[in-house]
């Protein structure tokens, strides 16, 4: 029995084939996943009276879609509830993604989206970041749309797994306008945009409202396990995606959309204690980082992830070195490559983790940075 061929372009994702092996006693800083409770009102929300657990429509719960368009200033009209921002990626992917395309993704850059063009028979053109701390560069990413023909979508990350990067309204804009004048569909994936260090990435909504923003509750509000996201844009993108959405899961399940409704009606209360967690856990990393590494460390513009400077012996080999730490050191980092030819000479380490593991996680990577 043959696989389908759209799998031949396909391999499973590397951030999986390092944790999946971590041996017992190892710190996980591989994995970016909040190790904070789920806030009060989801935990309320899922415990709510008995009665039934209906269908919702396709497009969501018609109060989650309310509160989202009021969180992003947008209408209704204009969101799709999606299983995580994931299911929101998906289904854009399909529904505009042309076979023979091309789609413009970062690098380094997230795991997902080279995949999801390939899925959809489409080749992803990387485009690199800034050299200052991997931020968006509109002049680096318009020269490669301008020298890539048949392009159906181009996709942001602000701020950007793996980096923490960030961007401005200038190079936004600038984007959008090149994104507008080709007719190409931009997405801009805002999933860690609410976890900032005192400055909060715009958002594409800022300067445009012809692209779509993708977002979930998984990051800012702490609840990944809950597979609640969503797009926010113009109904004419967002149509066919629901129609892709509602065949591949009917809809996102009905409890874990109580409960993201009940976190982002008080997204308030919830983002800042977020914030404040995140906080703690930069604050335990960097003092980590200088106390056993010699590092000054500056905190990403965003997100949970510290894009660590491998010692030069390992780039040539970061995911053997990658996993060396794994199984002798104990702790769990994804290697840089895994997210691009741009991320070779560095590895992505996730600071969500607890205070007291990273204190640790950092002290047994030690012996394998030399100062």
């Amino acid at each position: 029995m043959k696989q389908a061929s759209r799998l031949s372009q396909l391999k499973p994702s590397p951030i999986r084939a390092i944790t999946d092996g971590t041996p017992p006693g190892a710190i996980a800083l591989g994995l970016g996943e909040p190790t904070w409770d789920l806030p009060e009102p989801a935990r309320r929300a899922l415990l709510r009276n008995p009665g039934p657990c209906p269908y919702v429509p396709h497009a969501g719960l018609p109060e989650l879609r309310k509160a989202v368009a009021a969180f992003h200033g947008a209408t209704p009209d204009e969101v799709l509830i999606t299983t995580g921002s994931q299911g929101a990626l998906f289904a854009l992917f399909q529904a505009w993604v042309r076979p023979g395309s091309k789609v413009l993704v970062p690098d380094p850059g997230f795991v997902a989206y080279p995949a999801l063009a390939r899925m959809a028979d489409a080749e992803p053109v990387p485009y690199p970041l800034s050299a200052d701390r991997f931020r968006l560069d509109a002049a680096a990413l318009l020269k490669v749309l301008a020298a890539t023909e048949e392009v159906s979508a181009v996709v942001l990350n602000l701020p950007s797994n793996p980096t923490g990067g960030g961007g401005d309204l200038a190079a936004l804009k600038a984007v959008a306008d090149a994104c507008i004048a080709r007719d190409v569909l931009l997405i801009s994936d805002e999933v860690y945009r609410d976890l900032h260090f005192g400055t909060r990435c715009p958002s594409l909504r800022e300067v445009t409202d012809r692209g779509v923003v993708t977002s979930s509750v998984s990051k800012g509000w702490g609840a990944p396990g809950l597979r609640v996201g969503w797009a926010v844009g113009d109904p004419a993108w967002l149509v066919p995606a629901r129609t892709v959405h509602g065949y591949a899961v009917t809809g996102t399940a009905t409890p874990a959309q109580w409960a993201a409704l009940a976190l982002i009606e008080h997204s308030d209360a919830v983002l800042a204690e977020a914030r404040v967690a995140v906080g703690e856990r930069w604050q335990a990393l960097a003092a980590a980082l200088k106390t056993h590494l010699g590092h000054d460390a500056l905190p990403p513009d965003g997100t949970f992830y510290h894009f660590m400077a491998l010692p030069p012996a390992a780039v040539a080999d970061p995911v053997a070195f990658a996993l060396k730490l794994r199984d002798e050191a104990k702790v769990v980092l994804i290697p840089g490559l895994a997210f691009g030819e741009g991320g070779r000479a560095h590895a992505r380490l996730s600071f969500a983790a607890t205070p007291e593991q990273l204190e640790e996680g950092v002290r047994r990577l030690a012996p394998y940075w030399p100062r």
